[in-house]
């Protein structure tokens, strides 16, 4: 007979949710570059990486709410305090960053078309290197939030009630 699991509690499902933005946000800027290397399809990829990150954004936008939300039923020591605090910080931090990394690059990719103009293969190269850089440093925090998010469980053994 058929079991329908019931859905998890919005304070249980963060480890659920927390995995597809970062999987996102890693991936979309190998699609700037390909839209850089492939210019006969630069718009396509240009596209589909704004679309990754929107989808990214939106996912950390959820994962900081589901883990404020769990971190309130998160069993409290020192460690916990400590490694819990440096996460949410960092988590918070990371996704108003990758909010304005969106905005940057829906710019960088919608306001030539909104304007009915190209510009030049320089100038375009110029903008996606520089958002490059810029994404880099969120990539960065992206990383280190994701790495004291696993020390809390692979160390801590801080764990969703799912």
């Amino acid at each position: 007979m058929l079991q329908l699991v019931p859905i998890p509690a919005w304070d249980s499902i963060h480890p659920l949710i927390v995995h597809f933005p970062i999987a996102l946000l890693i991936v979309a800027p190998l699609f700037v570059v390909l839209a850089l290397l492939a210019p006969r399809s630069s718009r396509a990829f240009a596209a589909a990486a704004l679309l990754l990150m929107t989808i990214g954004t939106a996912g950390a936008v959820i994962a900081v709410e589901t883990g404020e939300a769990a971190a309130q039923l998160a069993d409290r020591t020192p460690a916990v305090n400590e490694v819990l605090e440096r996460h949410q910080e960092l988590a918070e931090l990371t996704r108003n960053t990758f909010l304005a990394l969106t905005v940057v690059f829906a710019a960088i990719v919608i306001v030539p078309a909104m304007l009915k103009r190209r510009f030049s293969h320089g100038s375009v190269i110029a903008a996606h290197a520089v958002f490059l850089v810029l994404y880099l440093g969120g990539l960065f925090l992206l990383v280190n939030t994701a790495h004291n998010g696993g020390r809390l469980v692979h160390q801590l053994g801080v764990h969703s009630l799912l």
